[in-house]
């Protein structure tokens, strides 16, 4: 469970296939963002990638980890910063298609390579935009 629980209109918010960027620090300290599918799970995030990411080693030396997750009609936002509770390899891609289903409707096309699953603790949130702010 996140640390800091997050009201009702904002779990609601978070419960939809919004477009969202993940952010991590390089092994140099820089910060890096891309991109991401996510869902939201009793105040958890999950996020997949691909086993040969740079993005596992970044969480193996820092668990720290921010996530914006983005309003498509208005910009308004959600962003969470948390810790990497842990690292689960995707062996049946139930994570991956778990993903592509809520943002795509199908399984995720790619069935070789392997895949990683990553579940985040949220510790802070703030947003600007959402309901009741």
């Amino acid at each position: 469970m996140a640390t800091v629980p997050v009201p009702r209109h904002i779990d609601e918010f978070l419960s939809r296939p919004n477009p969202a960027v993940i952010a991590t620090l390089s092994l140099g300290g820089a910060p890096v963002s891309v991109a991401t599918w996510y869902d939201w799970e009793d105040g958890r995030i999950l996020v997949n990638m691909d086993a040969n990411r740079r993005r596992l080693a970044y969480l193996h030396a820092d668990p720290r980890i921010s996530l914006t997750v983005l309003n498509p009609d208005n910009w308004g936002h959600v962003s969470l910063r948390g810790r990497l509770h842990s690292l689960v390899d995707d062996v049946d891609l139930s994570d991956i298609d778990r993903l592509s289903r809520r943002y795509t409707g199908a399984q995720f096309y790619e069935r070789e390579r392997p895949r990683v699953s990553a579940w985040i603790d949220a510790e802070h949130w703030h947003s600007w935009g959402i309901g009741d702010d």
